[in-house]
Formats: structure tokens, C-alpha cells, sequence
């Protein structure tokens, strides 16, 4: 069996489960009879129960790449005996978890574990622990420090793409504040992080399901990060939303190649899969060239999982092109660059730069309110570089006109002559105005 013992999951498996777990059976996954049917003894026990508990559950593992080899609910939901994430089940002879981090997936996917490991989602939630704003924002701010209700808006709303660190109650069961929890960055008890589970949804796991946008488009969107928007404002997206229905989104890696599977890209064609030459990978990071989230943009230059410049920047550009040269031809790709890379730097030099320098010189001044969200010129200044910021450099490095223009710079002309007014009044006058 490929599942092998680590430091937070035991193998757990009955004979007969091992030795139907090598088999590579190349047909469709088998019918519902046949998966449960080959299956024996505590393995097909699991089955059959939760076959009349949670048949949506069964029917998914049934029709999965899973059930096809033999891995049975026992090689990932059951854990040693001296896990942390371990509770008592009456049918069962070892102690079982709901909590299937990707450290359970690498035990058989270990290279996609390794290039997750590697890579800014691996750190979704760990770059939120040292933000003191953020917290204060959705516990203080949105939570309005509700003794009962205060963590409502962020258990729903920042922690379900980021993740949290899952509690867990007396019993060994997680806690209502932290799951259930779909974020990418979890970090579980047993201290493993990350959930492949964001991306191929339990139990089927599809490959399918993964490579088209919308996988992308649960995290990667709305007025800060419109990512799926901005998709569908570009030519790649127009192609895919006339004809994506036809393509070919299943095969292993290596097995899904532009030209023979699909005509245009998804988020997985351009930032992981195996294009040509140009490894399959899991580092959603490994391609990229400018950091685009953040307040400016620097090139990335960081081996540092947590470091927000995370890659190599170059090398990562070098890795698009290829990406890109699979469809494009030479002065297509370099001249898309050019003009990313001119916009990306206009935002850099002409609006974070004099906008950061007016905020640092309010402060400086006293001239700033304690409670940001109580400051128009602070709230500007986050919709600037947090909103219309990442909407134009977004929309420049994707190929979308609306989001590059409209809702990028054209906004952002509109907040810094804002940022502009204000600061000049605050500075004439000594005062903050009411």
C-alpha cells in the first residue's frame, strides 16, 4: 500500500486491504458494488454503514481514483493511538479523525506535499497570526467585541480561505470556532498544515475538479482579489466559457497538455501544470515574478516559506514564458510582459509612493486618527493599495482590460487626488477634520 506510517498517522489496514491497495486498475472508477465489494473486514465495514449514514460520501469515494486502487476510509481517517486528533468510534478498533491534513495526502503524494510545503499557500494562515490589525478589524472592528458573537466574521468569512489553527474540544472533536474550515493554510493539531482537500474536494478528489477555475475562484476573488473576474474579463476566459465544456480535464500528470486536452488556460494550465518541458507543481509560487498582493510590488527574492517575496522572481518569469510560449509566439509573450511590468511599476512609483509618504508624514505630524476605520484618509489609503491596487496590477498581469482600467487605475487616480485633498487640509489647518 502506498499509505506508510508518519509522525502523526499509523497504517491501519486489515490483510486483504493490502492486498487489493497496489492494484492499478487503468478503467473507470468501478461501480458502487464492485469498490465496497472488494474491500473486507473493518474497511468494508466503514462502508456499508456509512453507506445508509452519508451515501453522498460513499458515492463520491466510490467514484474516485481512490476507490479504483483500494485506499479505503481506514488509511486516512485512522490515526494512531496517540495522535492528538484521535477520538473513540464504537465500530472501529483504533481511534479515527474527521481531520485529514495534507501530511495524511503525502504519505502518497509526497513530491505534491513537498512543492505545497514550499509555497505562499502553505502560509496563508501563518501570515495572518502576526497581524494585529487584522484581528482587530474582524474581532474589535466587525465582531464589535462581542463577548459571544465577536468571532462570527472571521470564523466565516477569513479563516475559511486562509484557515485557522483547529481546536479541538474534551472529547477530542474540533471545535465549532474552528471547523469545519476549508482553508488552505489549516494548521491541525498534530501541528501539520495545509488541506488538499481546498482544491480536490473530499471524497472524490477529482483531478477535473481541480484544473478548472472555479477551485480557484472559492478563495481568488471578490473586490480585493477579483482573480475569477479577472479571468472571465480575458480573452482565456471567453475561450473557456465558449468551449471549456469540451475539453479533456481528467489524466495524471503529464497526461494534460494544451493543444490535445484544451485550447485556452485555467489558473492550474498557467501557475502548476505540466506544460511541455516544465514540470507539474504543487508551489503555486514558483511561477511568479512580481508580489501582487501586498502594499507595492517588489520582484520576489526569497527562499523564506513565510517571507511575503517568497520565489524567484526571474526564474519564476522564465517559467511563465514557457508556460505562455506553449500557445504564443515570441513577441506576443514579450510584449504581454512589457506591458504588465510598465503597469505594475506605475502603481509602485506614482501611487503607493506619495501615498505612503503623505500617510508617514500625517503620522509623523499626529494628524491621523487612532481608529483607522474612523479615518477617511486611512480608509482611502487602504482601498488604494488593498482594493484598486490589486485590481489594476491583477488585471494588467492577467490580460484583463475592465480590471486593469475601470476598476484599477482609474479608481486609484480618483483615491490618491483624495489622499491628496485631505493631506493638504490637515497640513494647512493642524487638525483632523470632523
Amino acid at each position: 500500500m502506498c499509505v506508510k506510517a508518519n509522525s502523526a498517522h499509523a497504517v491501519w489496514t486489515v490483510d486483504l486491504v493490502r492486498a487489493v491497495a497496489g492494484l492499478l486498475i487503468a478503467s473507470a472508477a468501478f461501480p458502487a458494488a464492485s469498490a465496497a465489494e472488494d474491500l473486507a473486514g473493518a474497511a468494508r465495514q466503514c462502508v456499508n454503514c456509512h453507506t445508509k449514514n452519508s451515501p453522498v460520501i460513499v458515492a463520491d469515494w466510490e467514484a474516485s481514483r481512490h476507490a479504483e486502487v483500494g485506499v479505503s476510509c481506514l488509511d486516512c481517517h485512522v490515526v494512531s493511538e496517540d495522535s492528538p486528533m484521535g477520538t473513540a468510534h464504537p465500530r472501529s478498533e483504533g481511534k479515527v479523525t474527521a481531520l485529514v491534513p495534507a501530511s495524511v495526502c503525502g504519505s502518497c503524494h509526497a513530491q505534491q506535499v513537498e512543492e505545497f510545503n514550499a509555497s505562499g499557500h502553505f502560509r496563508a494562515y501563518r501570515q495572518q497570526i502576526p497581524k494585529d490589525s487584522l484581528h482587530a478589524l474582524t474581532s474589535i472592528h466587525e465582531g464589535r467585541e462581542h463577548p459571544e458573537l465577536g468571532g462570527a466574521a472571521n470564523e466565516t468569512g477569513c479563516i475559511q480561505c486562509h484557515g485557522t489553527e483547529i481546536q479541538l474540544d474534551e472529547e477530542g472533536r474540533p471545535t465549532p470556532e474552528t471547523w469545519p474550515n476549508s482553508g488552505v493554510g489549516n494548521i491541525y493539531p498534530d501541528g501539520s498544515t495545509g488541506s488538499c482537500g481546498v482544491c480536490h474536494t473530499r471524497h472524490r478528489f477529482s483531478n477535473a475538479e481541480a484544473r478548472k477555475p472555479y477551485a480557484c475562484a472559492s478563495c481568488h476573488l471578490g473586490p480585493d482579489h477579483p482573480n475569477i473576474e479577472i479571468y472571465e474579463n480575458s480573452k482565456h476566459g471567453h475561450i473557456y466559457r465558449t468551449e471549456g465544456h469540451t475539453w479533456n480535464f481528467e489524466g495524471g500528470p503529464g497526461e494534460w497538455q494544451p493543444g490535445d486536452d484544451y485550447r485556452a488556460p485555467t489558473c492550474a494550465s498557467c501557475h502548476m501544470s505540466q506544460v511541455g518541458d516544465l514540470e507539474m507543481t504543487h508551489n503555486v509560487s514558483d511561477r511568479l515574478y512580481w508580489v501582487q498582493w501586498s502594499k507595492h510590488s517588489p520582484v520576489r527574492g526569497s527562499d523564506d516559506v513565510l517571507s511575503p517575496i517568497l520565489g524567484d522572481g526571474p526564474a519564476g518569469r522564465e517559467k511563465m514564458r514557457e508556460v505562455c510560449a506553449a500557445c504564443h509566439g515570441t513577441d506576443h509573450t514579450n510584449g504581454f510582459f512589457a506591458q504588465a511590468d510598465k503597469a505594475v511599476e506605475l502603481y509602485n512609483e506614482a501611487y503607493y509612493k506619495p501615498a505612503t509618504a503623505m500617510l508617514e508624514d500625517l503620522k509623523s505630524r499626529g494628524l491621523l486618527r487612532d481608529n483607522p476605520w474612523l479615518d477617511p484618509f486611512q480608509v482611502k489609503y487602504y482601498y488604494l493599495w488593498h482594493h484598486e491596487g490589486r485590481r489594476a496590477r491583477m488585471g494588467a498581469t492577467h490580460g484583463a482590460p475592465d480590471y486593469a482600467h475601470w476598476h484599477g487605475f482609474f479608481e486609484i487616480m480618483q483615491d490618491l487626488y483624495e489622499l491628496e485633498t485631505m493631506y493638504d487640509r490637515r497640513v494647512a489647518s493642524g487638525e483632523i477634520e470632523d
